[in-house]
């Protein structure tokens, strides 16, 4: 057995649940090739047999940064395979098993915790038991705040939770952007090059002949380019119209007309509605709050 450091018991005080996000355990271990998992000396609380697996009453979120094994759940369909470079997520009351090949051993990462917080984000589809692996790679940074909520959790300082529960968020955070631009890493390039072609077109540019000047069938771009960015690329185009206008606003004395057309809109009316809809307030009303000569309310 090499080496290992499980922190577990962590108390967390009301103030701390209501924070939204408190640590129970952290720690990492190693094991060899051809060593027991999970080893002897793992915590009795986390105990589980590979063929029985477990079910825990908290949320884990682990790391490999060595090594190769598996990962069952109840949420699959079938086992996968996880190793260097992968994250997957615990979820409470969700039956789940792991275990590195004996070939290979691995290095694990963990922090189990718990806290409305997640339970607000799994609740709103950032994370599900039927998506719980992200692969993010090798990842320094990763790897560092694990190592700083061990020692914030050895250390135990005033307030040492709401830290935890902030290196938490990050951490999460991190395994949605990592594991999202690893996903689409393919289609990276593409997605550079329509904001490139937005950026220098957004007056006159529709998004089926954006398509076209990429070389790509418009359902299947439309489909790419919402699931990386999360606008579809009208929603987009009328975004990055709708912040130029209000940097001019701000910035310049240009009739709102001017300003209308400028941004590729041919009828001043239509833009008074659009940026109404969008932003709540009408140009000139936007253009008085931004520049200090009264709220949107006078």
């Amino acid at each position: 057995m090499k080496e290992a450091l499980h922190l577990q018991y962590l108390v967390a005080a009301p103030a701390d649940l209501r924070w939204g996000l408190a640590v129970n355990s952290v720690g990492y271990q190693e094991v060899g090739a051809g060593e027991a998992y999970p080893p002897g000396n793992h915590p009795s609380r986390y105990l589980f047999s590979e063929e029985q697996g477990r079910v825990l009453e908290e949320y884990q979120l682990l790391y490999i940064t060595r090594g190769q094994g598996i990962f069952r759940s109840a949420s699959l369909s079938h086992s996968v395979r996880v190793g260097q470079g992968s994250m997957f997520l615990l979820f409470p009351a969700e039956w789940h098993s792991y275990r590195p090949d004996r070939e290979t051993g691995w290095k694990e990462y963990w922090i189990g915790f718990k806290g409305s917080q997640m339970d607000q984000w799994v609740s709103d589809g950032f994370f599900s038991p039927a998506a719980p692996v992200s692969q993010i790679g090798l990842r320094s940074e990763v790897v560092n705040l694990y190592n700083d909520a061990i020692q914030t959790a050895s250390q135990q300082e005033s307030l040492f939770q709401q830290r935890l529960g902030g290196i938490v968020a990050h951490l999460m955070s991190l395994a949605r952007f990592y594991g999202r631009n690893a996903a689409f890493s393919e289609v990276v390039d593409l997605i550079n090059r329509a904001k490139i072609l937005i950026s220098d077109q957004y007056r006159t540019l529709s998004p089926e002949d954006l398509a076209r000047q990429l070389c790509m069938g418009y359902s299947n771009f439309r489909r790419i380019f919402r699931e990386y960015t999360g606008f579809s690329p009208a929603k987009y185009i009328q975004e990055v119209k709708l912040n130029r206008a209000k940097e001019a606003l701000t910035n310049s004395s240009l009739p709102v007309k001017q300003v209308a057309y400028e941004m590729g809109y041919d009828n001043e009316d239509y833009f008074f509605t659009v940026f109404r809809r969008m932003t709540g307030m009408t140009p000139m009303q936007y253009r008085a709050f931004t520049q200090g000569k009264k709220t949107p309310a006078e």
